[in-house]
């Protein structure tokens, strides 16, 4: 008979993956006495019920009278079904704090799991410290529940507002390269991470659990994983719920974990399973860092994790009106959704809260009771008050070198060559050497593809897999490396975000066509830190610092696929007050944009550089000053002193001012009347009008560079359309005509691709000319032997595979 038709009919349970029953576990043990397994359980019961009354209350918030309809919110928001798995794992952790004086966080992954992480903060006393308005009262009881999923109040995410957080599970699929990201250079710390079973079937959580192949026994802290099978997701069986015992074993044994399993849903049986397999897991983990310091010898272990699994929603009725909640799919988001209409399902909510014993619990006055107060750990040792998890308290800020001594000479505009991220590795490099203790360099297998290889002359790459004797040459790995590379844009942003979220500095490097695999992540990031922003307790984190290189402009080789300059536009839709792009035209002036962002707390920072080698043409001190500005006039490059220009030639990026400054020579050179103004913009958010964003310039300041009325020849290095959109509100936008890439191309030389996209030398002189009203008849032969060497030089492009010698060595000639 098929599967398919098995549906009407008795299906065999499996009954190693049931969440039912007497606990199962790999660790055999009942650590706790009689009296400690009733207060842990009691503790547990407390979250338990503060979950279920931050889902449905608003007033009454202890039930000391019967429940009345109008007590509950109108509208209900929020999700039950990890809440008490997360909240299990979380008090047995605490248990081990307090036991072993542990230094640990705590990162929800389950989407919606807040209620668990919310539930034990208050009970610490963490969340009234912290909001003074939610004390520890029935008043302050009463408004923690109210503002759950409400408005005015927080969401249903572990969000910047919940104390201990450094992850809000927005988006599902981070919890584990976020977790690992905070134990880098944190020997001492534990780092206790639920993964969500349906958050398991997401790519980047599959990919980041190889995490533990670079994590060093020796200089960084621990990772303890407990993947939560609770069996569903909003309306689905999970896949790794359904998968046979030994087959989810295999799969973690394959990924280079011990997995330890408690299963069942007996809470007596699973409290003794739980405290006896996590105090197994912590003492491995001590034992193999202890192992690992004694000798000196970073070998990659078999790292613990914790497979939980018990039922969707445990604890809630198994039943309603012959439907299954407890352990199905309807205890996922709000378990019983019609206590407004139905009153019997009002009485049965009612009846499942009074299940938990509240006035057990809490005292007249509304606080939990001494016994059970006595159960959490005490002041920063509370996972909820941790600092680390706060990471601006523990911040120290880099010991940088001074940029100006890793400086190209450029004694003549126009006229030098030079690598500008070959020149920036030059700098992180003593920025490396400098702080070895808390920074490091991200990026997915590019470093030395981008150009930075000379940051391996003082750290080499993480690597704690095998080794073969050819790796020697060249390899450049290490066990106690700083460079983190894995193939997969998700978990290096993750370890990224972690390691500066926990209090310490970073930069990541990739290729511009695929940073968009991260344009969620960077959603998610930019998202958290605006509401930091709106929190005075948060401390500022550092910066994110991304590197964008490897860019559309000189992707002529590998084609179409690799040429995608639109993670600009995904940035510029963030707020103002987080996100920053630059994009400097010379090595001198990354070197600038650099120091700056690596000084720079709760931005996003987006710098845009070539790794090929570049014409050069600020010296230092001239850098640094258009950096400050941002956008300025380059006097050397423009002949309109003391004179209106007749067109305004702009860029902005390194390929496109080469290309503008060719085309500027090739105008004042066939028309030696013509008067020209170069503008360059390094800082693309100049040209938002200073009411819109910080660094926006005035329309006054905007005119006295761009003119009132002349036209500007604008050559973008990304879609032409940001600009236009950036400017829409300037007074002479009109006059602004903006080239870039245009979605063409393939296996180009890099002028023939400009050609194709209209971003050239030739097409940016050709449309001045069409656009000065005095050379529109004046400029007619002009603008036909422009178009004539354009089609020469794409010709001579297919005919010999490159671009003709007076453009690949063309200087300034002025």
């Amino acid at each position: 008979m098929s599967t398919l038709a098995k549906t009407s009919e008795a299906v065999r349970v499996d009954e190693k993956i049931s969440a039912y029953g007497t606990a199962r576990s790999t660790v055999k043990g009942t650590p706790l006495s009689s009296d400690e397994l009733r207060k842990v359980d009691a503790y547990w019961r407390a979250t338990l019920y503060l979950s279920l009354g931050m889902l449905y209350l608003k007033e009454n918030p202890l039930l000391r009278e019967p429940l009345k309809i109008e007590q509950t919110k109108p509208r209900l928001l929020g999700h039950w079904g990890s809440d008490a798995g997360q909240s299990f794992s979380y008090i047995h952790f605490n248990r081990l704090i307090k036991k072993y004086d542990l230094n640990a966080i705590f990162i929800s992954g389950p989407g919606h799991g807040a209620p668990a992480v919310l539930s034990n903060a208050y009970l610490e006393g963490t969340y009234s410290e912290i909001y003074p308005d939610k004390s520890e009262d029935l008043t302050g009881m009463q408004r923690f529940f109210k503002q759950f999923s409400f408005p005015g109040g927080i969401g249903s995410h572990a969000t910047p507002e919940t104390p201990g957080s450094i992850h809000e599970g927005g988006e599902l699929g981070y919890s584990i390269s976020h977790a690992y990201g905070t134990v880098y250079d944190h020997p001492d710390l534990f780092t206790l991470v639920m993964v969500g079973d349906g958050e398991s079937e997401t790519g980047p959580l599959a990919t980041s659990w190889h995490s533990n192949k670079f994590l060093n026994p020796i200089t960084d802290g621990a990772v303890l994983p407990v993947l939560h099978l609770n069996g569903y997701k909003i309306n689905n069986p999970t896949v790794l719920a359904r998968i046979s015992h030994e087959e989810l074993e295999a799969l973690f044994v394959g990924y280079g974990y011990t997995p330890y399993f408690v299963e069942g849903s007996d809470p007596q049986s699973m409290h003794q399973a739980m405290a006896a397999t996590m105090e197994h897991c912590v003492l491995e983990i001590r034992k193999i860092q202890d192992d690992a310091r004694r000798t000196g010898q970073a070998i990659r272990p078999r790292w613990p994790m914790i497979v939980l699994r018990s039922p969707k929603g445990w604890t809630a009725p198994r039943q309603v009106d012959d439907h299954y909640l407890e352990g199905f799919w309807r205890a996922h988001q709000i378990p019983i959704t019609d206590i407004a209409t139905n009153p019997k399902h009002l009485e049965v909510l009612e009846s499942w809260m009074r299940s938990y014993k509240p006035e057990e619990l809490f005292d007249s006055e509304g606080r939990l009771i001494p016994e059970l107060k006595a159960l959490a750990p005490k002041g920063n040792r509370r996972m909820s008050a941790n600092p680390i998890a706060n990471g601006g308290l523990v911040r120290k800020p880099l010991e940088l070198p001074d940029f100006r001594s890793s400086a190209v000479e450029v004694k003549k505009p126009g006229a030098t060559l030079a690598g500008n991220v070959p020149t920036l590795a030059n700098f992180l490099r003593e920025v490396m050497r400098r702080n070895m203790d808390r920074f490091r360099v991200f990026g997915p297998d590019e470093t030395q593809s981008n150009r930075l290889e000379a940051i391996y002359e003082v750290a080499k790459k993480v690597w704690l897999a095998e080794y073969f004797p050819e790796d020697a040459d060249g390899g450049e790995l290490a066990p106690n490396g700083r460079v983190m590379e894995i193939l997969s844009e998700h978990t290096v942003e993750g370890w990224l975000e972690g390691y500066i979220l926990s209090g310490r500095h970073g930069l990541l490097n990739s290729y511009e066509p695929f940073i968009h695999v991260i344009d969620s992540m960077f959603n998610q990031h930019a998202k958290w830190l605006e509401k930091c922003n709106e929190l005075p307790w948060r401390a500022n984190v550092s910066s994110l610092n991304l590197l964008i290189t490897a860019l559309v402009w000189r992707q002529d080789h590998n084609g179409f696929t690799h040429q995608d300059p639109g993670f600009l536009d995904v940035v510029a839709n963030k707020s103002p007050s987080i996100v920053r792009i630059y994009l400097p035209p010379d090595a001198n002036c990354l070197l600038s944009v650099a120091d700056h962002c690596l000084q720079s707390v709760n931005y996003v920072n987006v710098i845009v550089a070539d790794k090929q080698v570049h014409l050069q043409y600020l010296d230092m001190e001239a850098a640094i000053e258009h950096c400050t500005k941002g956008v300025g006039i380059w006097s050397w490059a423009s002949n309109d002193e003391g004179a209106e220009p007749d067109v305004v030639m702009a860029s902005c990026g390194d390929c496109p001012t080469m290309e503008s400054l060719a085309a500027a020579a090739l105008l004042r050179e066939h028309l030696p009347d013509v008067k020209v103004r170069f503008v360059n913009v390094v800082d693309l958010f100049k040209l938002v009008p200073s009411t819109e964003h910080a660094h926006g310039l005035t329309d006054r300041e905007f005119e006295a560079i761009f003119t009132p009325d002349k036209p500007v020849i604008f050559n973008f290095h990304s879609y032409p359309w940001l600009i236009h959109r950036l400017t829409y509100r300037r007074p002479g936008q009109r006059n602004i005509h903006v080239r870039g890439y245009k979605e063409k191309g393939n296996i180009n030389t890099p002028l023939e691709l400009a050609i194709q996209n209209q971003t050239d030398r030739f097409s940016l002189a050709i449309d001045a000319i069409d656009r000065m009203p005095r050379f529109q008849v004046k400029g007619a032969g002009v603008r036909e032997a422009l178009l004539n060497h354009q089609i020469d030089a794409k010709n001579h492009a297919h005919e010999f595979g490159i671009d003709p010698q007076d453009i690949t060595n063309w200087q300034w000639p002025f």
